[in-house]
């Protein structure tokens, strides 16, 4: 087995042989560009990882750790531009950098390209690839949907919120490490479980990213801070702190979901106070550790050796304790 560090670093020297930019050069170089602004590789590792831990080479296992970085990425680029967002990774988004047009055409591109990188895999390992991707991507998509719905309703509830972010990211972690499970040929019982793994781990993992959007150091995170505050985002922090609340807070809250003053500063703040003051931040970190454990009692399950869910359980932990 490879440590996290050498399987990132596998990928990564297999991401700058493989991207290239080419012509047209506006269609290809804002693709290089999202690629090569970082982040965790989390998703590509996973696979990486999984292969190897189900007894096959993590080589084997590039081409569909690259199909779901590029994918990751390709909703990144879409997701800033509905979000507007500025910046990604501590960056100019592409649509920033570029324009809208230019981020759209380039996302659409990259969906491609994750697909035909699953090309490379023959038969039956190649349609369950594609069959897992285009079902994780569709669910991608509808999750998102109900990100934006989400912002102009008033009724949104817990369960609701967990759902939104079970399809918009924890599907796909769990998606990472069933294919690489897939790869290395593994038993029914454990592409299902890792998936389940994956999927739990990936619910931690987006409320962890929503707590730190509020509470993260800005110097990091990469992302600019109080973004879900500053879009109104239906968040945990935010649906526990009106649960929690007094009626008064509770108001100030709602009535300060339904502004969006020039000078953001101002919000976050009162909006943080909140979320710290009604217990909704405290809340949230127990329930990024409920998730986790829920993983691991699933990782436990699984029938393989001690070091190898070792490893997973190393990277779950890392999640759970990280601060970008």
């Amino acid at each position: 087995m490879h440590t996290i560090a050498q399987y990132r670093e596998a990928f990564l020297e297999y991401l700058n042989t493989t991207i290239v930019t080419k012509e047209p050069k506006n269609l290809y170089e804002p693709i290089t560009y999202i690629l090569n602004l970082g982040g965790k590789r989390l998703r590509p590792v996973l696979v990486l990882m999984s292969a190897e831990i189900f007894d096959a080479p993590y080589q084997k296992a590039l081409h569909a750790a690259l199909a779901i970085e590029v994918f990751h990425n390709f909703s990144l680029v879409h997701d800033d531009i509905m979000d507007a967002a500025p910046i990604r990774r501590g960056k100019a988004t592409v649509h920033e950098k570029w324009d809208l047009n230019t981020g759209i055409l380039s996302g659409d591109a990259m969906l491609i390209n994750a697909y035909q990188l699953f090309e490379n895999y023959e038969g039956s390992v190649f349609k369950e690839l594609a069959q897992l991707f285009t079902k994780t991507a569709i669910q991608v998509c509808e999750g998102q949907q109900y990100d934006v719905d989400f912002e102009s309703r008033d009724d949104v509830e817990i369960e609701d919120y967990l759902k939104m972010i079970e399809y918009k990211t924890a599907v796909l972690v769990g998606a990472s490490l069933q294919m690489g499970a897939i790869v290395a040929g593994a038993s029914e019982d454990c592409k299902r479980s890792v998936y389940e793994y994956g999927r739990l781990l990936g619910i931690a993992f987006q409320l962890q990213d929503d707590y730190l959007d509020a509470f993260g150091d800005p110097d990091t995170f990469g992302k600019q801070l109080g973004g879900d505050i500053i879009e109104n985002k239906k968040t945990f922090l935010y649906l526990k702190a009106l649960e929690n609340s007094g009626k008064l807070d509770a108001n100030n809250l709602e009535d300060l979901y339904s502004i969006n003053p020039m000078d953001a500063g101002g919000k976050i703040e009162a909006v943080k106070t909140i979320f710290e003051e009604s217990g909704a931040a405290e809340l949230t970190r127990a329930e990024i550790e409920k998730y986790t454990n829920q993983a691991f009692q699933v990782l436990e399950e699984i029938d393989l050796p001690e070091p190898k869910k070792a490893l997973l359980k190393q990277f779950g932990a890392s999640l759970m304790h990280r601060e970008v």
